[in-house]
């Protein structure tokens, strides 16, 4: 199973090597604000002037990073007013901002003046297009909260947005997500090449369950498409259901051999209880042998059939299967395997290249031992839900120091 970041960022990033000359204008005036003490003191003068209030100042994007550009583009349109004011103070701005761009294929193109209104509003239309995807990245890059349940219900979110701007009466917004839908088919086009964990994952938060898949893979792929692949995938989880079980459930005595000799042990004399024993070692054996799929389905059709639960944002899937641990023996132990899996890669790779945000080449001559205290460190006030006391805390770190040079002070004096 891909990375659903990995091929997000893909779909994006494939989209935004054609990107908008208006795009282009307000990162070229990002870059010429940002360099500049006196530049950026007479820009906040603006944005005074224009009474914009904002926590936020303007950041610039990384060619090679798409969410960056998003946060670039959702920064700098909250300064509209205060980049038109900016450029009829500043002479100069208009000029720098007669550049040449090369294009993709390598021909040179001019680009004429500082963002205008009709530019501004095509960045707005682009930044709430590239706000679904990274709002998506966010959420299924989590490593605090269950991912695989998510898997299906964001490709088949994005499968309806992308549909939905397909029919859009705009052409800009029409031909992006175009662009982005023939991407978006090549990895996930074909369910028949998707691995069907996705789905059982899906299925067994009691949310959606079984008719909520059905319904997004007739959707997405049509009615009998749908309807085979959830016959398949339904199938398939019956199948592991009685795998599981079979596994864990201790096996049942096969002779009657092991039945007296049990009923010996427990010193019964009395001809009639000794029957009712093994009267019912025998209906376990045959409830096991005869009836033994009919009623390994039993558990997962209970939980298929009982009612969905209601969509809460604060929902908490693992405690939900673990309340019902006893309803649903064997089909919780799946669920705590399949949920388990992460559906992308995303926050592993974040912990292996945290070393490389601590050696950096200003300090790569730590120790081993410094270093793995500084990334604990950083994990436990990460970790902390208390605010830290800066001051507190330094004040306990400088009487720390003073008490450990008293004590090598006392040591060295010691005959």
């Amino acid at each position: 199973m891909r990375c659903i970041a990995h091929i997000i960022n893909l779909v994006v990033t494939d989209w935004l090597k054609e990107i908008g000359e208006s795009v282009k204008k307000i990162r070229n005036s990002v870059r010429y604000m940002r360099p500049s003490p006196a530049r950026l003191k007479k820009f906040k003068e603006c944005v005074e002037h224009e009474k914009i209030k904002s926590n936020s100042l303007l950041c610039l994007d990384v060619a090679t990073r798409w969410n960056s550009t998003y946060l670039m583009l959702e920064s700098a349109q909250k300064f509209e007013k205060a980049f038109n004011r900016y450029d009829s103070q500043d002479l100069s701005y208009m000029i720098e901002m007669q550049m040449t761009d090369v294009l993709s294929d390598g021909t040179l193109k001019k680009i004429d003046g500082t963002p205008r209104k009709e530019d501004w509003e095509k960045t707005r239309k682009m930044t709430t297009f590239l706000r679904v995807f990274y709002e998506l990245t966010l959420r299924i890059s989590g490593s605090k909260y269950v991912t695989s349940n998510l898997f299906f219900r964001e490709i088949y979110m994005i499968h309806f947005l992308l549909n939905d701007w397909t029919n859009s009466d705009d052409d800009e917004l029409h031909a992006m997500s175009k662009k982005m839908k023939g991407k978006f088919d090549k990895y996930w086009g074909d369910p028949k090449k998707m691995n069907k964990v996705v789905f059982i994952a899906c299925i067994l938060d009691p949310r959606y369950k079984f008719e909520w898949m059905q319904f997004a893979l007739s959707n997405m792929y049509g009615s009998d498409v749908g309807l085979t692949m959830g016959f398949e995938v339904k199938e398939l989880l019956f199948s592991l259901f009685s795998e599981y079980k079979n596994e864990i459930m201790p096996d049942l005595p096969n002779d009657s051999s092991g039945i007296v000799g049990q009923s010996s042990e427990m010193d019964v004399d009395d001809p009639t209880i000794k029957a009712q024993k093994m009267i019912e070692n025998e209906f376990k054996r045959f409830k096991s042998d005869v009836i033994g799929v009919k009623s390994s389905k039993s558990e997962v059709e209970k939980y298929l059939n009982e009612e969905i639960e209601g969509d809460d944002s604060k929902f908490d899937i693992l405690a939900y299967w673990k309340g019902n641990g006893l309803r649903f023996p064997f089909l919780s132990q799946i669920a705590r395997d399949i949920l388990d899996v992460p559906i992308s890669t995303v926050a592993s790779e974040s912990t292996f290249s945290t070393e490389g945000r601590v050696l950096d080449s200003f300090r790569s001559s730590l120790t081993s031992k410094v270093v793995q205290s500084l990334i604990c460190g950083q994990d436990w006030l990460r970790k902390s839900t208390t605010p830290i006391n800066v001051e507190e805390t330094l004040a306990e770190i400088e009487d720390l120091d003073k008490g450990l040079q008293s004590v090598a002070f006392e040591s060295s004096t010691d005959p």
